[in-house]
């Protein structure tokens, strides 16, 4: 499991926030975990592999 202990602050317009919460709650999601999920994607579509939990940025660089 991930630790989560880091803050991210993004900054977006009232209005994107009040939809992107509207829809990640249809989705019966909190906006935290679908922004850690659009993180891993972004993260594992630039490493062109899956992504490991526990895999560090020491880690990627020596590959």
């Amino acid at each position: 499991m991930e630790q989560r202990t880091s803050r991210l602050t993004v900054l977006i317009d009232p209005q994107k926030k009040a939809v992107f919460e509207h829809f990640c709650a249809l989705e019966d999601q909190t906006p935290s975990q679908v922004v850690r999920q659009l993180i891993r994607e972004y993260i594992e579509h630039r490493l062109g592999r899956p992504w490991q939990p526990g895999e560090t940025l020491e880690d990627i660089l020596q590959r």
